[in-house]
């Protein structure tokens, strides 16, 4: 009860109308950010650092609180109207999201992702006010063999359920473990696939990884149709969800923080891995598997809803144990520095104005997100109604600008190209792009947690499957590899014809 009580007072501290304002001025500015494909809440946060020099540490990270889940909202929203995802969080809605769109149904697939946003991170902030220490103590305790297994578990869910067979998602996944594999060996300092170009011992980002596969490749291979296929307008559809949409999504609703928040506490790659399980889970569990791949409405909000309740997960290691999970972490752990601040264990003791009214934050900008988004869903479906060149040209625009602020060099501009042309052949093949993404995501991590493991084991195989968790993660590897097989023995109910 005493977390209560002091979430009570962190109310007091969020509801003034000065931090008031900077909540929503967060949200609004991190929901326009995170539209541009490419700028995503790290970088929105990060560019809007020097911004709050002036101001107050709990007005700051309020503020930021409001950058982080507007910056997520706002990168689902390009993924489902322009199939361009802002961030990589996002990247499973454009999946079910964009098919929405393009049937005229785009509003509700942002309505869908606004309410699951809503949803997930009520749910995920309330877990973080009674579970931050247990979930903290748990997450200290997973060691190298449970990061290995649960990434392997997403590699494989991932290359699973996308994509027309698995040997396409497998191929998807090996270009983007490759493009991982650029840059320094983490371990012994060797320069693995750089061609003796100094630019590239950093390895590539993933941001410039993301938006050249997502939204170069996207606009290639429009530019590619656009002659043959002329573009027609596209109806917006009704904004709000009617009862049969809402039927269909509640339980995904719910499932979506339960699978997000504990992957958002532990450094297994953020929003990400909870994303593309809650996807897996939403499709299995789906009574319209027809729909699938050309519009499921469960499989938009499911995802988005894990999303938010991940991005409240990830506050839980960073501010109990200074252990940042995903690139906004960090940048607030910068920040935090920045006004000499440390986060750990004893942050709640000395700092609970600022901890406290941080998190009672987070409940208020959900609703500012949902109140001033919802009613934006008809404005942000027009988009769909722009012509396609103009559309696409500005998609380029925004593109390059995001890849070259992440470096300033202008080779992040060549590889932009470079891997915007992988992308345009990943679609001309019918290979999924999301596996590639995965794979360069947790790619350099999951190798580097293999090696911890068999380096503490002295090579020995077993130190892979020595934690009860691992063997956990691998049972249900081994069930999701086999289950199209155990599905073809198990018996069916064959209902007889009179």
């Amino acid at each position: 009860m005493d977390a209560f009580n002091s979430l009570l007072d962190g109310f007091g501290t969020a509801l003034t109308p000065v931090n008031l304002l900077w909540a929503a001025l967060g949200v609004l500015l991190g929901t326009a950010i995170g539209v541009l494909p490419g700028i995503g809440p790290a970088m929105a946060v990060a560019l809007l650092l020097p911004v709050t020099y002036g101001l107050d540490p709990i007005g700051a990270f309020i503020m930021f609180a409001g950058i982080y889940y507007g910056a997520m909202f706002g990168g689902s929203t390009t993924s489902i109207l322009l199939n361009t995802p802002g961030e990589s969080a996002a990247v499973v809605a454009a999946m079910e999201g964009n098919p929405m769109a393009r049937s005229g149904r785009g509003a509700q697939a942002l309505a869908a992702a606004a309410i699951g946003h809503f949803a997930g991170g009520m749910v995920g902030t309330l877990l973080l006010v009674a579970l931050a220490p247990t979930v903290a103590a748990l997450a200290v305790d997973i060691g190298a063999p449970d990061y290995f297994a649960i990434m392997v578990l997403a590699f494989i869910a991932v290359t699973s359920v996308l994509g027309s067979s698995r040997i396409r998602g497998l191929a998807s996944l090996l270009i983007g473990l490759t493009i991982g594999l650029v840059g320094l060996d983490q371990m012994t300092g060797q320069q693995r696939l750089t061609f003796g170009a100094l630019q590239l011992a950093d390895g590539i980002d993933v941001v410039i990884v993301a938006v050249g596969l997502f939204a170069i490749g996207e606009a290639l291979w429009v530019a590619a149709h656009l002659r043959r296929r002329p573009g027609e307008p596209i109806p917006v559809g009704r904004p709000w969800l009617g009862r049969g949409d809402v039927k269909r999504t509640w339980k995904s609703w719910v499932r979506g923080p339960f699978i997000g928040f504990p992957f958002g506490a532990i450094p297994a790659g953020g929003a990400e891995i909870p994303t593309f399980l809650s996807y897996v889970t939403e499709k299995r569990l789906s009574k319209h598997k027809d729909e699938w791949g050309k519009g499921a409405i469960e499989g938009v909000a499911g995802p988005e809803s894990a999303a938010s309740a991940s991005a409240a997960g990830t506050l839980v290691s960073m501010l109990t144990l200074g252990l940042p999970t995903t690139a906004v972490a960090a940048v607030m752990l910068a920040a935090f520095q920045q006004y000499g601040i440390q986060p750990g264990p004893l942050l709640f003791e000395r700092e609970p104005d600022l901890v406290w009214g941080l998190i009672a934050s987070l409940f208020v900008g959900m609703v500012l997100l949902l109140a001033l988004n919802l009613p934006l869903a008809p404005l942000w479906a027009k988009l769909l109604r722009i012509p396609r060149p103009y559309l696409y040209a500005g998609i380029m625009f925004f593109a390059a600008v995001g890849a070259y602020a992440v470096g300033g060099e202008v080779i992040d501009l060549v590889i932009l190209l470079v891997i915007g042309l992988i992308g345009f052949g990943m679609r001309r093949y019918g290979l999924p792009v999301l596996p590639a993404v995965i794979g360069v995501i947790l790619g350099p991590g999951a190798e580097q947690q293999l090696r911890r493991a068999l380096q503490i084991s002295d090579g020995s195989v077993t130190g892979l499957v020595n934690t009860p968790f691992a063997v956990t993660v691998y049972a249900v590897i081994l069930v999701l590899l086999s289950w199209p097989l155990l599905k073809r023995l198990l018996p069916r109910n064959r209902v007889a014809s009179p």
